[in-house]
């Protein structure tokens, strides 16, 4: 499958209050959990999972798809819950888990 794709991490430390993360540096977390796009598209959010676009300071509904998302222990318990039972999403839904156990952040990096 080619096109675009979506990268996750677990945020080894929480996300600064009023700090904006902008740049694309998947590259400086382990685990990524890469993701395509079509396979995103997917999932049915119903506008009922809350999410911060680039910092803590601006919420919005769904993945920021072409920014960066900020994904609380709280919304990643939701956004878990939601993935379908399928194979591109093994190994984002252990991710989510992981951060869940840990109380962790995750950031998504979109397209």
């Amino acid at each position: 499958m080619s096109g675009q794709y979506h990268e996750f991490c677990i945020m080894p430390e929480p996300p600064v209050s009023g700090k904006r993360y902008d740049e694309y540096e998947p590259h400086k977390y382990s685990d990524i959990i890469t993701i395509h796009d079509d396979d995103l598209l997917t999932i049915d959010y119903g506008g009922s999972i809350d999410f911060f676009w680039h910092t803590t300071d601006i919420s919005g509904k769904g993945l920021a798809a072409y920014g960066i998302t900020l994904i609380s222990p709280d919304a990643a318990q939701a956004l878990a819950e939601l993935l379908p039972a399928e194979d591109a999403f093994l190994e984002l839904g252990g991710l989510l888990k992981t951060a869940i156990s840990q109380n962790k952040y995750v950031i998504h990096f979109g397209i």
